[in-house]
């Protein structure tokens, strides 16, 4: 699956990818608000990200911007179910590309997919000592649940407290009374 919004190109990570993904992410300021990923970030890291089979249904992304030249890549997002069943939307950004607005047109764009393929709700955190993550979630109709639960950081080695958010999709159907 790709998708393309004005300025970027989303599509599925590719073996050829791995150093510019590795270049991108490499930032202990980026990996640590990631739940998944190591530090320090290393190339075989991204080797090993790249290579693990994708879900048939549910899309991961890099985020490139689409240039005049070659697209540059700037990031990732995606889907994946949680073990409550649950859909939980994920992004990063590397750091020069902060501030341009690409998290949130990335997101937009994977909201979209989500409810395309008939998903009812959307899960996202992040760690509360990245707020900036929930302003975009914010932006893009994410609510508080009113929860915060520790969340463990592979980068960090430790549970850190994270903030819960959810996106409504599709109403619920109403019931139907019996006569």
């Amino acid at each position: 699956m790709f998708a393309r919004t004005e300025r970027l190109l989303l599509r599925p990570g590719w073996a050829e990818d791995a150093a510019a993904l590795a270049k991108g992410i490499a930032d202990e300021q980026i990996v640590r608000n990631l739940a998944k990923a190591p530090w320090p970030y290393q190339l075989s890291d991204a080797q090993t990200f790249l290579a693990m089979p994708s879900d048939p249904v549910l899309p991961t992304f890099l985020i490139f911007a689409r240039t005049g030249s070659a697209p540059e890549l700037v990031g990732a997002c995606g889907l994946a179910r949680l073990p409550s069943g649950a859909v939980e939307l994920g992004y990063w950004i590397a750091r020069g590309h902060w501030g341009r607005g690409y998290a949130t047109e990335a997101v937009r764009q994977l909201i979209e997919i989500a409810d395309t393929l008939g998903l009812a709700q959307l899960e996202a955190s992040h760690f509360v000592d990245n707020p900036a993550s929930g302003r975009v979630l914010e932006k893009l109709g994410f609510k508080p649940t009113g929860l915060t639960a520790p969340r463990h950081s592979c980068a960090r080695g430790e549970e850190v407290p994270a903030r819960l958010f959810r996106l409504q999709l599709k109403a619920e159907k109403p019931e139907v009374l019996a006569a």
